[in-house]
């Protein structure tokens, strides 16, 4: 009886109804939810969703390749600027975000072309020197990028047909583009260059042993992340609405990686928990001490590092084996073996299929 419990699990768990019925009801709960918070909160979960997407390109060239990274805020940046100099030229809103995405990759992929042969602290102050240049240039070209006073661009008001409020419109928006990136990363890392990145990862030597070249997915990971920091750069125009050089500084750098690593590395939905905490957590910060700000978000990253060194990701992982555990618990127990005659017939049993097992149950 308990050997039929135990395989009548998973069995549910892969029906057709179950695998589908899940997401169809996640989703209906994501087309309800904008219509029933009140602005505040969409306007932060919206902005929840930029960064979410920000780390989670972050994710695919650090929690995925192993390739250090401290530079992802510049593409984000850099997408920002060209929707902000978009808009304000009348281009189409298709081309812009077009262009946001095609831009920023390109600029990732001519870093990508020179640093992906390096490694360690080399590659890290490559991608360190972008923000680093990012800032000034962004002062410099102040006929395309506004100069200090920054660049402005209003275009996410709600439709007038759509009977929605500009914060409703603009967290469906955040919704939907981030939604396909999620979906689109996760196709990515679970395939065969998913398989790639992670043995590129583990051992470059070993990669090179079994036909995979490290340059080119390094390169190719260096270029998605890119490509997916100027969409997040498309969506933080869209929702915030302003940009500055001081979007792009170095320490929005850190608080990026910082993110990722609390969210989880190598992780979809540690990439959701870490937008989630590079936006939270320094509102929370500043109410309790605008001036320990730093000092707080630094206690926060040391003690989810030394409790969960996985992130917060890895906390989900270990309450799900928890239950797993629990559950496997008392059928383990009502299967030991007593006696020498039951030792042969669970033996015997081994040798059945699971639907042997079953009937015999």
């Amino acid at each position: 009886m308990a050997s039929a419990m135990d395989t009548s699990a998973p069995s549910l768990r892969q029906r057709p109804w179950v695998r589908w019925g899940a997401p169809l009801l996640l989703v209906a709960v994501l087309a309800v939810l904008p219509l029933v918070l009140t602005e505040n909160t969409n306007e932060t979960l919206a902005r929840i969703g930029v960064f979410a997407v920000a780390v989670l390109g972050l994710n695919v060239v650090m929690g995925y390749t192993g390739q250090v990274s401290l530079g992802q805020i510049f593409f984000l940046g850099l997408g920002a600027y060209i929707t902000g100099y978009g808009v304000q030229q009348g281009w189409n809103v298709v081309l812009v975000f077009l262009l946001a995405c095609l831009g920023a990759a390109l600029a990732g992929l001519v870093v990508a072309l020179a640093a992906a042969r390096l490694g360690g602290l080399a590659i890290a102050m490559v991608t360190i020197a972008l923000p680093i240049v990012g800032v000034p240039l962004a002062k410099r070209l102040s006929d395309v990028t506004g100069g200090s006073q920054g660049l402005s661009a209003r275009f996410s008001d709600a439709p007038e047909a759509t009977g929605l409020y500009d914060d409703q419109w603009q967290l469906y928006v955040v919704l939907v583009i981030g939604g396909i990136v999620f979906l689109l990363t996760r196709a990515l890392v679970r395939g065969k260059y998913g398989r790639a990145f992670a043995i590129v990862k583990g051992n470059e030597a070993v990669a090179s042993s079994m036909g995979i070249s490290p340059y080119r997915y390094k390169v190719l990971a260096f270029t998605i992340a890119s490509l997916i920091g100027g969409i997040s750069g498309f969506l933080y125009m869209f929702v915030i609405q302003y940009t500055s050089p001081e979007t792009m500084s170095f320490g929005h750098s850190i608080e990026l990686l910082a993110a990722m690593v609390i969210g989880g590395a190598g992780s979809i939905v540690g990439s959701l928990l870490g937008g989630a905490y590079y936006v939270l957590v320094p509102e929370l910060t500043n109410q309790v001490d605008s001036s320990l700000t730093a000092l707080l978000q630094g206690v926060i990253l040391l003690a989810v590092l030394f409790v969960l060194p996985g992130g917060l990701a890895s906390l989900l992982r270990r309450l799900t084996r928890g239950r797993r555990r629990s559950g496997a618990g008392p059928g383990a127990a009502a299967t030991t073996p007593t006696t020498p005659s039951s030792t042969v017939g669970t033996g015997a049993a081994a040798g059945e299929t699971g639907k042997e097992r079953q009937g015999h149950a």
